[in-house]
């Protein structure tokens, strides 16, 4: 059964364009669902957006995104009416030809930023452009020519290479939508000690994505592999043996297998991390093990003895015993055929 209305939690999660979501108050206890469009409040004037979250499940994202609930938060208007809705569809068809000529102007301007996106609000009293630059912009004279061109009080945002890339959205490399254009909902750092340690090629063009930066990805087993990586003894210098000196070449950290090269050598030698942890015991007692072939001999074939092979034996010995007594008969038959044969002619 569902929570009654006037008990449910009063916040809403809504979702404007670019997957931008915040949370507002639903005062008026209205009876709302997951995907209405509700009107709510702004600094300026109202904006349209839709219902993503609502219940308990946005008292725990407000937790774990650390958002106090307080007086601060906003409020839901009303749900939108079709009127509310054709202002809201008008003022989302002036957001391309706004951005095209926002960028002929800084191009005129010769600002180094990188326009990706313009937002109006709903009641067109408002647009947010959402720029990326590498150093600090002064686009005191853009707001000014923005502000007389469009007649509309001018925000603009700042955002980063991997938010732009979550706001334009995108296939990557795995033939999926974007992770961070769909579901992710944060961006947490990463290095290239990520890729190192699930022994992938350290190839800038295979680790990073559409945003230029190392993939979202890389992240996700990375835990999972530190867990397998703690059984697996550091090898920071060659295994020394008689034969030579032995160099890490591979390590296959679920199957607990490394393999170990010599300088003169283009063969790999596998060793279990149990062996390998016993000349590195052996090493450091300034003990030299033969060779690495002699700690991983190779199973020998085992054969088979007993009454199988005396079976065969005697089988074999009988076959050709057969054999014998068939060539036998016949020669002795031709020998008959001879014999009879003069006589005939005789009489």
């Amino acid at each position: 059964m569902e929570v009654p209305v006037a008990q449910r939690f009063d916040v809403l999660e809504v979702k404007f364009k670019g997957g931008r979501k915040e949370y507002f108050r639903n005062v008026n206890q209205l009876d709302l669902t997951t995907g209405d469009y509700v009107v709510c409040e702004m600094p300026s004037g109202h904006h349209i957006g839709m219902i993503s979250l609502q219940g308990e499940l946005v008292r725990l994202q407000m937790k774990r995104k650390n958002i106090l609930l307080n007086d601060d938060l906003k409020v839901v208007y009303r749900v939108a009416n079709e009127k509310d809705l054709e202002k809201h569809t008008q003022a989302i068809a002036r957001d391309l030809p706004t951005m095209y000529r926002t960028r002929e102007i800084i191009r005129d301007l010769k600002l180094n930023m990188k326009l990706s996106d313009v937002e109006y609000q709903s009641d067109n009293t408002k647009a947010t452009f959402y720029y990326s630059s590498e150093e600090r912009v002064d686009f005191r004279e853009l707001i000014k020519l923005l502000a007389g061109e469009f007649k509309i009080r001018v925000e603009m945002r700042q955002i980063s290479l991997r938010q732009e890339a979550s706001r334009l959205g995108g296939v990557g490399s795995c033939g999926r939508e974007l992770c961070c254009s769909t579901w992710l909902t944060d961006f947490k750092s990463i290095s290239t000690s990520a890729a190192r340690y699930q022994n992938l090629s350290l190839n800038p063009a295979k680790l990073s994505g559409q945003c230029g930066r190392l993939k979202c990805c890389l992240n996700y087993e990375l835990e999972t592999y530190m867990d397998a990586l703690r059984d697996i003894p550091s090898v920071e210098v060659p295994l020394k043996t008689k034969k030579g000196n032995a160099t890490l070449q591979k390590t296959d950290i679920f199957k607990k297998i490394m393999w170990f090269g010599f300088d003169k050598e283009t063969n790999w030698y596998s060793l279990p991390i149990e062996k390998v942890t016993e000349i590195l015991d052996m090493n450091k007692k300034g003990i030299l093990p033969e060779s690495l072939e002699v700690l991983t001999p190779e199973p020998e074939k085992k054969v088979e003895k007993g009454p199988i092979n005396s079976d065969l034996e005697s089988l074999d010995r009988k076959y050709s015993e057969e054999q014998k007594k068939k060539k036998k008969k016949k020669k002795n038959n031709r020998n008959r055929a001879k014999s009879k044969a003069p006589q005939q002619n005789n009489e």
